[in-house]
């Protein structure tokens, strides 16, 4: 009998999938308000530290505890978690610096240069409408960009350091994405979701050096809920999957641009600009394009596999 656990469930699965995007942008939402008196380093420490609790009851419960403790490549895992500390970093900064709906439109940018990364670290085969997708997508970066980056931009305007920020965070994720997709060959993604965290929390405990700032109980509550949130997110990331397959639920991750918006605006009174909304428009134009290419290629493989007499 199937496990219902790992049945083709659809509505589960994008509610779950929605649900945990809903997370990630209040979250999000949470790090611009205290950006303002708090150093990047500071927030990633407690969005990590208080991940792990959340983390350690959700694979106790689905009994993957043992899993989790376990790796055979421990090196990959740091500079996992390197890159991807880095890149948290980098995003929490960037949110202190630019509208909410930017940094998310920015960041959809990362499937396209996972897509360059593994071409070139990897070795995988992008043919022909990959690449017109890779540079449909890098056209669409170029225009959310442009206004921060283009002519009259100065390194001393926050605007253009944030953008900065979140484009090398959006290229820190794409080579994170490469280094588990070599990671979950030999380690189990429970291993994977853990160390992360572990990694990071030890890593962004190294800035206290540089000088933190002492939160009011207020403020140390939103620190706390921020981890919290986000372990739940990650782990309703997780289950979707479980639920559904990854190419049914790709499309779903641009719903965080409405997400954004909204919370953008009321949280912040915040507006994305219509250079910005047409940039993001191409950036998922490129990735829509390569999940239907994925999915092409998942049909042929179907298609031109040879039947098992004994099934």
């Amino acid at each position: 009998m199937a496990n219902p656990l790992t049945s083709h469930r659809p509505v589960l699965a994008i509610t779950l999938k929605l649900s945990a995007l809903v997370l990630f942008t209040v979250m999000s939402a949470m790090i611009k308000a205290l950006s303002a008196d708090f150093p990047p380093g500071e927030m990633v420490f407690f969005r990590s530290l208080f991940a792990i609790p959340v983390i350690l009851v959700y694979l106790i419960a689905r009994g993957q505890l043992r899993q989790g403790l376990i790796v055979k490549k421990p090196m990959g895992h740091f500079w996992r978690g390197v890159l991807g500390t880095s890149a948290m970093g980098l995003t929490f900064t960037g949110l202190g610096l630019l509208p909410l709906p930017e940094v998310t439109a920015i960041g959809y940018a990362t499937p396209i240069f996972t897509l360059i990364l593994a071409a070139l670290m990897l070795g995988e085969t992008i043919r022909l409408v990959r690449i017109g997708a890779v540079a449909l997508g890098l056209l669409g970066v170029i225009v959310m960009l442009w206004p921060r980056l283009g002519t009259g931009a100065s390194l001393d305007q926050a605007a253009t350091i944030g953008a900065l920020c979140v484009l090398g965070a959006t290229v820190a994720r794409a080579f994170v994405q490469i280094h588990i997709r070599q990671l979950v060959q030999v380690d189990h993604a429970a291993a994977i979701v853990f160390y992360f965290s572990l990694t990071a929390t030890l890593l962004s405990a190294l800035t206290a050096f540089f000088g933190w700032t002492m939160p009011t109980p207020e403020q140390a509550a939103i620190l706390i809920l921020t981890g919290l949130i986000g372990g739940v997110a990650q782990i309703l990331v997780t289950s979707s999957y479980r639920f559904g397959q990854a190419s049914m639920l790709a499309p779903y991750d641009y719903a965080s641009m409405l997400f954004a918006i909204i919370i953008g605006y009321v949280w912040f009174d915040e507006l994305p600009t219509l250079v910005m909304l047409a940039g993001a428009l191409l950036v998922i134009a490129g990735n829509v394009v390569v999940i239907w290419r994925e999915r092409q290629l998942g049909l042929d493989n179907v298609k031109t596999r040879p039947l098992n007499p004994k099934a």
